[in-house]
């Protein structure tokens, strides 16, 4: 039988109806018809030459996420009890929430605890310094902003992220506590985040105190008067958190709860 000779640059014949389509594979991806690419991760690796916008695609940022996980965790595992303390980085040094927040930070590190922050300047850095001077673990996780900030010099030990979100995980799993100064935004979000994690018990018996009666106590009535009026949170939420004036209590406020938690975990009390 004669064989049929199509030279290369004939157009092919057309497939059969039924014969499969073009299909190629990226690890566990299969990629079809116009979805086919037409080179290699491999290839695009090694190509020098080529197009470098991958580093910002989705893929590329999952990894980028995963390390920060790895970096906060391998950086924090073995910090101990610490407390994450939150303020306003628009607070100046020589301003009374300044002294307050160095005092916090001075009296959770006597309390045999490291102090945690956002790594930023104002309330911040005042706990910062606050614990630092008095011998204690001083720890900044830092966030890339449009803005720069960069981390004050009483930190320790710092940590930067890009995501918001895996920077919020550091402040949780590593505390036991929330001690939460006048703020703005970022201070609110951090708040209301952990009151959501306690309400909706992914994280549980974390107590959270807010300093400021004046600054704090127009919202507590919001909440109050709107917010539980109208049925959208429970008696019970307000029981969230505490307010004090006095960083002295807000402090002894921390260390009774994780007392009678670890009491209660070692069967020594009734949680109710």
């Amino acid at each position: 039988m004669a064989l049929e000779f199509t030279p290369p640059d004939a157009t092919p014949p057309p497939a059969p109806q039924d014969a499969r389509p073009r299909e190629t594979h990226k690890g566990p991806v299969t990629l079809r018809r116009e979805q086919v690419e037409h080179s290699t991760t491999d290839q695009r690796l090694l190509d020098t030459h080529g197009p470098s916008d991958w580093v910002h695609s989705d893929p590329w940022r999952v990894l980028r996420i995963q390390a920060e996980f790895v970096e906060g965790f391998g950086a924090l595992a073995e910090l101990g009890p610490a407390v994450s303390v939150f303020g306003s980085a628009r607070v100046h040094a020589d301003e009374p929430e300044y002294a307050l927040g160095k005092e916090v930070g001075r009296l959770l590190v006597e309390a045999g605890y490291a102090v945690i922050t956002g790594g930023g300047p104002g309330a911040m850095e005042a706990a910062n310094r606050g614990a630092c001077e008095a011998g204690g673990v001083s720890v900044g996780l830092g966030i890339e902003l449009p803005f720069e900030q960069g981390m004050n010099e009483w930190v320790d030990v710092g940590v930067d992220f890009r995501y918001f979100f895996a920077r919020k995980t550091m402040f949780v799993k590593y505390a036991q506590g929330f001690i939460v100064l006048p703020g703005g935004f970022g201070t609110f979000d951090e708040l209301f985040e952990a009151l959501v994690l306690v309400q909706t018990r992914k994280v549980t018996s974390f107590p959270v105190v807010l300093v400021g009666t004046d600054y704090w106590g127009g919202l507590i009535e919001w909440l109050r008067t709107r917010v539980l009026t109208e049925g959208k949170i429970a008696e019970k939420d307000l029981a969230l958190f505490e307010l004090t004036d006095d960083p002295v209590e807000a402090v002894r406020l921390v260390v009774e709860a994780n007392e009678k938690n670890e009491a209660h975990r070692h069967g020594m009390v009734d949680p109710s």
